[in-house]
């Protein structure tokens, strides 16, 4: 369990808050490429750590990324005209370059040097293989951008990314993607020879209490779930990834495929997730770059989309109506009536996680009981706590900040014999620099 205090400080994410502070030291992946589809497109509205921000597309292609508030008199410049090299207030006509720069004040004398000294707060954005990655820190000049798979693929290696939004805080949903255990019953299926909902293989394992061996590292941690394999004694490690600030890589279960997760907060009770995924051999397909963006179909789909940010990127299927729970299907075929559609089953577990005085986008985890399996979690927290706090009291920030290539890892999953030493057995694997193809097992 961890205290009350220990809990807000893991959770809170807005300006000022330490873990929101050490967040922003990152750059971080945050609007899809599409949203902003040309030059001089209409702007969107963008929230981020608690921050309500707008995003444009210069005439040249720049991005840009703004507080929506105008330093004028506060309009909204989501209502700006994208024009020109820059967006300009429909209130005044004061405009701003993706800079933040103010290069136009028709609205003053023309004598007036007064767009000289007044700025629109504005942060660093690079559009890289179809994410638009965004800094939001201090440093005037941001620190070395990562050197993760996805970003250094050719473009047409690398999917467009899966986008689901979350009801709760960004660690409910983060910790649920460290916990190895829950794909033994929540993603797991009745019968080992049937298939569940659509076709989708889901999870059979005959050993369904995994030792968990955590090791924290420079960058987060990364773990082996060990389960039995065969009757001969071998045994399966899936080996998955937490890499500071909010990002995850699942254990590895396809041939030279990568993938990276994010849990990005757009507040404290709303997260976006982000998964996208690359080929390190070829160019994918367009119905392999496509498909994330067609993942929820199975289940109904994406809501219509609007501006809202915290709103954008649902699914049909939501709390509102059970997650359109199937209890047939949870009778005959699956462990879970949810169908298994991207993060959706983790999805009801983790945003309806209950309180004693009910469901809150924030979870009580002073009130919980952690068992053996839980270790990843625990570590991660204790991670995530002590790196926070150690920038705020030491300004002593995690070494993959500014060392991009420590962060440069992988998952893995592999078969080996009892009482190997998976860590060296995967030490090549697990790095993106290791020269080693992707170590996998397909799911039983």
């Amino acid at each position: 369990m961890l205290s009350k205090d220990d809990n807000e400080t893991l959770c809170r994410v807005g300006p000022g808050s330490p873990m929101g502070d050490l967040m922003r030291q990152y750059w971080f992946p945050a609007i899809p490429s599409f949203e902003l589809p040309s030059p001089d497109c209409p702007p969107i509205k963008v929230r981020l750590l608690g921050e309500d921000l707008v995003a444009f597309r210069d005439t040249e292609g720049n991005v840009g990324l703004f507080t929506q508030a105008c330093p004028h008199r506060g309009a909204s410049l989501f209502f700006g005209r994208n024009e020109e090299d820059g967006l300009r207030c429909v209130y005044h006509g004061w405009k701003f370059d993706t800079t933040g720069t103010c290069v136009d004040m028709p609205s003053e004398p023309a004598e007036s040097n007064f767009k000289n000294k007044v700025r629109v707060r504005s942060y660093p954005a690079r559009d890289v293989n179809r994410m638009i990655w965004v800094y939001m820190g201090p440093r005037e000049e941001p620190p070395p951008f990562p050197e993760y798979d996805i970003v250094t693929l050719p473009i047409e290696h690398v999917s467009e990314p899966r986008l689901m939004l979350e009801e709760s805080n960004w660690f409910q949903n983060l910790e649920g993607d460290i916990d190895s255990v829950h794909i033994d019953y929540l993603h797991s299926r009745l019968h080992p020879d049937k298939m569940m909902a659509g076709g989708i293989r889901g999870f059979y394992t005959r050993d369904r209490a995994p030792d968990l061996d955590v090791v924290p590292t420079e960058y987060g941690a990364f773990y082996s779930a060990r389960r039995e394999w065969s009757d001969n004694g071998d045994e399966w490690h899936r080996i998955t990834q937490f890499i500071l600030p909010f990002h995850t890589m699942i254990a590895a279960s396809a041939a030279d495929t990568v993938t990276l997760r994010t849990w990005l907060p757009l507040d404290d009770h709303y997260t976006l997730q982000i998964a996208q995924s690359g080929s390190l051999s070829r160019p994918l397909t367009e119905q392999e770059r496509d498909a994330p963006l067609h993942i929820f179909d199975i289940a109904g789909g994406l809501l219509p989309a609007n501006s809202d940010p915290v709103s954008r990127y649902m699914t049909v299927a939501n709390k509102r109506n059970d997650f359109m729970r199937d209890f047939e299907l949870e009778k005959t075929t699956q462990f879970c009536g949810i169908l298994f559609a991207g993060n959706l089953q983790d999805r009801a577990m983790t945003e309806l996680m209950c309180n004693e005085d009910g469901i809150e986008p924030i979870y009580d985890r002073s009130k919980e009981h952690l068992g053996t399996t839980d270790r990843m979690v625990i570590t991660a927290r204790r991670i995530l706590i002590a790196a926070a706090r150690a920038f705020r009291e030491e300004g002593r920030l995690p070494a993959n900040v500014n060392e991009p290539r420590v962060g440069a890892v992988r998952s893995a999953s592999v078969i080996l014999p009892p009482d190997a030493d998976w860590v060296a057995e995967t030490q090549d694997a697990r790095s993106a620099y290791g020269g080693v193809e992707v170590a996998y097992v397909t799911p039983t």
